[in-house]
């Protein structure tokens, strides 16, 4: 279960990948163009400290995907991987994160596509009072194994033009950046979505043996 807070953020979410987006070598366009939201989708925290939101913009003719956390406090050793910090008028300063190297996003991922785990439920919380919020992003995951999800945590991420790798030993979790609308998602462990004027499914992610 995720809480949103109506709440004002500054700078915005999209303020923070304007600049930083153009500075990875996966975002296929230029530094000015504008990006705009398409949606969201978000995974639970078991212990309910991270906050974890997969924003998907549109910049230019592209379609990317972007796996954010949300932290009160600074993750130790991520330096590199930090998109920024944001005032939240409810919850305070953030520290905001690019998921992949967040230990806690990754074992939630890799959970939902080797188990099927469902996505986040949503909630608006207004002065106590609680209110579904429907999903802009629906995601669905190829895999029910009941073996156990292998751990990355101790893995250092690795970018390439299209996303970013996660790998152990035994097992490559690849992250989708530039996503192809399409497509036809193929794999045995995989997570796919779908989004308002985007019936088809898109391949967000996957698990392979290495």
């Amino acid at each position: 279960m995720a809480i949103i807070h109506r709440a004002e953020l500054r700078p915005t979410k999209l303020e923070l990948l304007q600049e930083w987006l153009p500075r990875q070598p996966w975002f296929p366009e230029s530094g000015t163009t504008a990006l705009g939201q398409v949606g969201s989708y978000r995974f639970d925290d078991p212990a309910g400290e991270v906050g974890m939101e997969t924003i998907i913009v549109a910049a230019g003719s592209s379609t990317i995907q972007v796996p954010l956390t949300y932290r009160a406090e600074p993750l130790d050793g991520a330096q590199a991987w930090l998109v920024g910090t944001m005032q939240h008028s409810v919850l305070g300063l953030i520290w905001v994160y690019d998921a992949c190297a967040d230990p806690i996003y990754v074992a939630a991922l890799a959970a939902t596509i080797m188990l099927g785990q469902p996505q986040a439920e949503l909630y608006l919380e207004i002065e106590g009072h609680r209110k579904v919020l429907p999903q802009s992003v629906i995601v669905q995951s190829t895999g029910s194994s009941h073996e156990a999800v292998p751990n990355f945590s101790a893995a250092t991420p690795r970018t390439t033009s299209a996303g970013t790798a996660i790998e152990t030993a035994d097992f490559r979790l690849f992250v989708n950046r530039l996503l192809k609308l399409d497509g036809h998602p193929v794999g045995q462990l995989m997570l796919t979505g779908s989004w308002e004027g985007q019936k088809d499914s898109v391949k967000l992610a996957a698990i392979a043996e290495a």
